[in-house]
């Protein structure tokens, strides 16, 4: 397994302990051809961030391909770290009273979890790959460093990442008075 920056490229599932057999984690050079950050400042998370910032990012987060069909996280894992769709599409299933709803898919760009770390507190859901995917894993201790190093693009992907969620709250809520008209 490649190094990089001192941290080893994870061999787990993303967020879990164990291993999974549909997760994989990629290699520096598949990174490389498949991840460039030009392409990667054309979704929303990463928008006007710095080439710089983003190239941390991947050197120093966990790269995953994910199965289609295969959890990202599940409900009532830890929220201390959220994850950026890099290709493909995952899907987000809110838990409530032991039943699953879907709420949401990220695309390219999006993100999934970010709310949980932010608000200190465990996955309120679950995530599942809904093709194929590439998942860049952001911990809560790589986005503080994030800011360290790179406090500019920090703060475009903080606003990045409020503009990305005022968006979900915008339409869910659409979502409760439609429901709430028709009923």
């Amino acid at each position: 397994m490649p190094k990089t920056s001192g941290r080893q490229q994870q061999t787990t599932k993303p967020g879990q302990d164990k291993k999974s057999d549909n997760v994989e984690p990629l290699s520096q050079s598949v990174i490389g051809e498949q991840l460039h950050p030009d392409w990667l400042q054309s979704g929303s998370i990463f928008g006007a961030i710095s080439q710089g910032a983003i190239a941390f990012l991947l050197e120093n987060g966990k790269i995953f391909r994910v199965g289609e069909g295969e959890e990202i996280f599940a409900y009532g894992d830890p929220g201390d770290s959220f994850f950026i769709v890099c290709q493909g599409a995952v899907d987000f299933y809110k838990q409530h009273q032991g039943d699953y709803a879907y709420t949401r898919t990220a695309l390219p760009g999006g993100e999934v979890g970010f709310v949980a770390m932010i608000a200190l507190h465990e996955h309120v859901g679950r995530a599942v790959a809904r093709e194929d995917s590439i998942v860049l894993e952001i911990t809560s201790a790589l986005f503080a460093e994030l800011h360290e190093k790179h406090p500019f693009d920090f703060g475009i992907m903080t606003l990045n990442l409020a503009r990305d969620l005022a968006r979900v709250v915008r339409k869910l809520s659409n979502i409760l008075v439609e429901n709430s008209i028709r009923h």
